[in-house]
């Protein structure tokens, strides 16, 4: 009987204790209830807003900036700011600033560990915001970068798509295009040919430089203005004399600049086949002395007594 007393006892603590404890829960709760409602209300103004001010600044930025990934993005992260904001106003109307200390201490460890993390992806997508306001290129926009040559497909904030000429596509990486020289061939309205060629050290080059300039001249893929054409001397070769043409498109992308080459090409072939100038073949010496100047009818003349020696010999 004593024993069952005790425990009774024991039960009988215990439930006071419970209750006393639930109690005081509860007289915190209707103690709080006030605080609880208003932090709700406090998130629902933030949340209305964050929306509010998502949208303003959409409609502002629009203007200025024409990539829907950088709006998106700046509208995102400002709603998201402010949303988190709100939470530690709402948070601090209900007494928890030591949570809301805690929660910054965390999400500073938490932001530096992931900025280690994705270092190369928020570099890309840093390279990529910076990409679509400067505007160094635009969809359709033939470009050349990382040794690839391509035309733009799509311009995002982690990578720049380009299609290249032997239909591949081609994902580079925003910060290799951000931070590596960009060739934009749509930049300008014309762009140059350049396009080498050799004569034989017999002709006149006074008269191949002459032709060549009316040859391209005459030509209606060049601009209008002659002067842009210009033969430039480009050294002494093995077997000829060799020269550059340059002359300048209208256009340019690569199919035009490609007609523009094979058309000045054929011309020049022409031309020098109706004028009798000679583009020479690759010559090469051959040299069968060690000190050079050795006739090969000599060499050949040893070649066939070492021959007779060896027969001699079997």
């Amino acid at each position: 009987m004593e024993e069952l007393d005790n425990q009774l006892d024991l039960l009988h603590k215990g439930y006071k204790a419970l209750s006393s404890k639930l109690l005081g829960w509860f007289e915190t709760l209707i103690s709080m209830l006030p605080n609880f409602f208003l932090a709700i209300l406090v998130l629902i103004v933030f949340y209305f807003l964050a929306k509010a001010i998502k949208v303003g600044i959409n409609r502002a930025l629009s203007r200025w900036v024409d990539n829907t990934n950088i709006l998106d993005l700046a509208t995102q992260v400002i709603f998201y700011v402010i949303m988190i904001v709100g939470t530690f106003v709402a948070l601090g109307v209900l007494n928890l600033d030591k949570t809301v200390t805690s929660l910054l201490a965390g999400a500073g460890v938490i932001g530096l560990a992931l900025s280690f993390a994705f270092q190369d992806l928020a570099t890309n997508f840093i390279s990529g915001i910076f990409i679509a306001v400067q505007k160094p290129l635009q969809i359709g926009d033939l470009i050349q970068t990382n040794d690839y040559i391509g035309y733009v497909k799509k311009i995002g904030l982690r990578a720049i798509d380009i299609e290249n000429f032997d239909g591949q596509y081609v994902i580079i990486p925003s910060k290799e295009v951000f931070q590596n020289p960009l060739l934009n061939y749509n930049r300008l309205n014309n762009r140059r040919v350049n396009v080498p060629v050799g004569v034989s050290y017999g002709d006149d080059i006074e008269v191949v430089e002459k032709l060549l300039y009316e040859t391209i001249r005459d030509l209606d893929i060049t601009k209008n203005d002659f002067s842009d054409v210009r033969i430039d001397f480009d050294g002494f070769g093995d077997s000829s004399v060799n020269f550059i043409v340059r002359f300048w498109i209208n256009r340019c992308d690569q199919p035009s600049y490609h007609k523009a080459y094979t058309r000045a090409g054929i011309a020049i072939k022409k031309a020098f086949d109706a004028n009798d100038i000679t583009i020479p073949f690759p010559i090469r010496t051959l040299d069968f002395g060690i000190k050079g100047g050795e006739k090969l009818n000599q060499q050949l003349a040893i070649l066939e007594i070492l021959d007779r020696i060896e027969k001699k010999n079997h």
